[in-house]
């Protein structure tokens, strides 16, 4: 009975998709090409009506088609993809398969207590406050990345300050070395003439 009630409100949706709201209700009127009014659609319940009385007819008939209704079954069971590994594939094969998995199923249930045991965790105030944080965390990773562009500027600055600070110490030590020379070259002009008086 679950079953003809669940068959009827299918009919019901197919015949409202195909037809408008109206159809589930009874025939409505549908306006053709030239504006001139149609005769009345019939609901997809009486053509799958019409269809099922034709194949009971032809099969009725046919002593082969009746032999195919009752092995209908059999056909589904057959094209099913999983069938071939049934059959190929013994239990005992199959008992061999799930012992030699034995420890990577015993690692997952392991994990999966875990997780279960942390699922008080999640659903936490905290975590369920997640997202109306959202916002705030968003402005303070724009805030981060413009103080990141600032560093980066900053340090920009200070490399080109430091080679300048290196230059100049380079130079200066040039400097200070060639008046260190000069000092000493005066310094041994001045102890030899008096030497020479």
């Amino acid at each position: 009975m679950a079953s003809t009630a669940g068959l009827q409100e299918r009919v019901e949706a197919l015949e409202r998709r195909v037809f408008g709201a109206g159809a589930a209700r009874g025939p409505r009127k549908v306006r053709g090409w030239a504006g001139s009014s149609a005769p009345p659609a019939r609901p997809a319940a009486d053509g799958l009506v019409k269809v099922q009385v034709a194949l009971g007819n032809i099969a009725s008939k046919r002593e082969r088609i009746k032999i195919l209704y009752k092995k209908i079954e059999d056909l589904i069971k057959y094209l099913d993809p999983q069938y071939i590994d049934r059959m190929a594939v013994p239990d005992a094969m199959k008992l061999q398969f799930i012992l030699a998995e034995e420890q990577f199923i015993l690692s997952q249930v392991a994990l999966l207590e875990q997780v279960n045991n942390l699922q008080p965790f999640l659903d936490s105030a905290h975590i369920k406050a997640a997202p109306d944080h959202a916002a705030k965390l968003q402005r303070l990773a724009q805030i981060h990345i413009q103080q990141q562009d600032q560093c980066e500027a900053v340090t920009e600055n200070v490399r080109v300050l430091l080679e300048d600070y290196n230059k100049m110490t380079l130079l200066l030590s040039k400097q200070f070395v060639q008046w260190d020379e000069m000092l000493t070259q005066l310094e041994a002009a001045k102890q030899v003439k008096p030497m020479a008086e």
